[in-house]
């Protein structure tokens, strides 16, 4: 495992993280607790020291085994949690994002994962507005003062939502939709987060699975999957759900590309999808999830793997310009 710096924290994370929303067992079915940490232990032996979670994944559940394995393992772990998307004491969304909000589900991530203070938190995709009036940070650094929170940090959906947030001095880092489906940010964004030292996490990086490239027309999910109930954002932003692309014209993509990386050798469509995140500089840490133990080991292994060609990046571009970025619905 290769280890990149995250952001101003001065801390080296594994360039290929974990992120645990399956491990919620909410929005893509149920995953065992007992699996759930047999997967966090599995990504930990190969090298993974970076988690990312939120408090709103299982309402809870996810921070809560991240938790439970924090007190089973030695090895040093880096946890990111969110917070932002759950609603007020009387479940209206959004809240008045007040320092008392701040302060409370705070303390409720600390409780949930054992700690004393959260290494990393992140405002978890709020409305934009909220980030343009920028007193939302300066909560962030009141904690920060306060020692409930080491560093902190912005989950965006947009290109102009990533650079209002980038005007903030201290941002240690930025949680983007980044994959080959989702280029755009490729010139409009990360070479602007570069330039001010602030980290990029890639989330969404095999865009639900499409690029795995084993779905089909065919392919159906769970009734609590949010694979099928957000389909073109009917719940929440539609880029969570196949990177915001519509899901047959995302299969028949998905064939297409797979032709361009032409996987052999036992490496995985999956596997040359998350490489292609990394080969570029800017990301920090890709954060693909997993639901099984092969699938924490395929995702490890992709940070020995060699960069894509020059050539096969260039195809992929034009690709997806020519027929992936006309299709793209929800905030980008």
């Amino acid at each position: 495992m290769k280890y990149r710096t995250l952001g101003n924290t001065g801390v080296q994370v594994s360039e290929v993280g974990l992120g645990t929303w399956q491990l919620g067992s909410a929005d893509w079915g149920v995953v065992d607790e007992d699996d759930a940490l047999a997967i966090l232990h599995k990504s930990c032996d190969l090298g993974v020291n970076f988690f990312d979670t939120a408090d709103v994944y299982g309402n809870g559940r996810s921070e809560r085994v991240i938790g439970r394995f924090l007190r089973e393992t030695r090895q040093p772990v880096y946890v990111a949690t969110k917070l932002g998307r759950k609603g007020d004491d009387q479940g209206n969304w959004p809240p008045d994002f007040t320092l008392d909000y701040v302060r409370r589900h705070t303390q409720q991530s600390l409780k949930n994962l054992g700690v004393e203070s959260l290494f990393l938190t992140q405002w978890h995709c709020i409305p934009t507005q909220a980030m343009r009036d920028g007193e939302v940070f300066d909560h962030l650094r009141t904690i920060q003062k306060q020692g409930l929170i080491q560093h902190w940090a912005v989950s965006v959906e947009s290109v102009e939502e990533g650079l209002i947030c980038l005007e903030q001095p201290d941002l240690t880092s930025m949680q983007v939709i980044y994959n080959i489906f989702r280029q755009k940010l490729t010139d409009e964004l990360l070479p602007h987060a570069k330039a001010k030292g602030v980290g990029i996490l890639a989330r969404v990086p095999l865009a639900s699975g499409l690029l795995s490239g084993r779905f089909t027309s065919d392919t159906t999910f769970g009734e609590n999957d949010h694979r099928r109930y957000n389909r073109g954002g009917k719940v929440f932003n539609a880029g969570e759900t196949f990177a915001g692309v519509p899901y047959e014209k995302g299969v028949r993509f998905a064939q297409e590309i797979k032709a361009m990386l032409n996987p052999t050798g036992g490496v995985t469509m999956a596997q040359l999808a998350l490489r292609w995140v990394l080969d570029h500089e800017q990301v920090t840490s890709v954060i693909p999830g997993a639901t099984r133990l092969s699938q924490a080991a395929s995702n490890a292994a992709v940070s020995d793997l060699p960069p894509l060609s020059a050539e096969v990046h260039d195809r992929l571009r034009a690709y997806y310009a020519e027929h992936v970025e006309p299709t793209i619905v929800g905030a980008y």
